[in-house]
């Protein structure tokens, strides 16, 4: 192993915190950022951004238990189809030429701009415990949870049937690239089913920690058995990646109950439009 990636430290604080913060993946950054910048193979770059939104997702998945803003149920839901598509895309991205993969990443990055920059709808008015529904409006939203705080947060139950299908396409990117579960979920939980901004995180960084340590699992063991270099390659890049996301695990659901959710999600937005320039740039010429 080589201390030559030290400065990816401050680096992943800083991503893991917007990770955490949106309920998106920190590899929508890392992958780019390791190919364009650091100029690794694919396959390396795709292993060890899978490692760190792992860790990183398991950091911030513990500090939205200790709120309790988790949807369960609805989370346990999702990950019947999410986990076991991860595998299938685990399957296809050892298959599919990197170049065209590099190009897919890109493709995909531009579409996500385009639903991060988009206007939302206002979400609906969410009552807390102290506040009388009517009674038209109680058979509709029911308490779901209750966080640490004391509040009683209601919606209405999302269509978990659709949100097997939107949550298992992100599963597939996940498998492929690395990237793209929080995305679909986040469009799923946010956009088409209105949920509340930091239950709506909550619950993604739930189903991307569990679906992203499955597909981490599955390279872990692929690499180990069949090129050792690479394995150290990425072991020196983790001792980095990985205490760097762990900090940026707890400071981003944090900032997740105090910034405008709606500003931080069209920030990154922008920025996905220039990780998705650059990598397009870097596939075609």
């Amino acid at each position: 192993m080589t201390f030559e990636y030290w400065f990816l430290f401050p680096v992943c604080i800083l991503i893991a915190t917007m990770a955490m913060a949106t309920g998106i993946e920190g590899s929508t950054f890392y992958t780019p950022l390791f190919i364009l910048a650091l100029g690794l193979p694919l396959d390396i770059a795709i292993v060890t951004s899978v490692i760190t939104v792992t860790f990183g997702f398991s950091s911030g998945l513990y500090a939205y238990i200790r709120r309790r803003l988790i949807d369960y149920r609805l989370g346990g839901a999702l990950l019947v189809s999410t986990i076991p598509i991860a595998q299938i895309g685990v399957w296809l991205g050892g298959r599919v030429d990197p170049g065209s993969l590099k190009v897919l990443l890109g493709v995909l990055l531009f579409a996500l701009a385009i639903i991060f920059l988009h206007s939302p709808k206002p979400l609906h008015s969410l009552p807390t415990r102290n506040e009388i529904l009517p009674e038209k409006e109680n058979r509709k939203v029911q308490p779901r949870l209750v966080t640490a705080d004391g509040e009683t947060i209601r919606y209405a139950p999302p269509d978990t049937r659709e949100g097997r299908i939107i949550a298992g396409m992100g599963a597939l990117f996940i498998g492929m690239i690395s990237t793209g579960q929080g995305e679909f979920n986040n469009y799923f939980l946010m956009k088409r089913s209105q949920l509340p901004g930091k239950v709506a995180v909550a619950t993604s960084v739930f189903i991307v920690a569990l679906t992203a340590m499955t597909v981490a699992t599955t390279h872990i063991i692929k690499i180990a058995t069949i090129n050792v270099d690479q394995l150290r390659t990425i072991m020196s890049l983790a001792m980095f990646t990985v205490p760097g996301v762990l900090i940026g695990g707890q400071i981003g659901p944090m900032v997740a109950c105090r910034l405008p959710h709606q500003a931080l999600t069209r920030g990154i937005g922008a920025l996905f439009l220039i990780v998705g320039s650059l990598l397009l740039y870097q596939a075609f010429f």
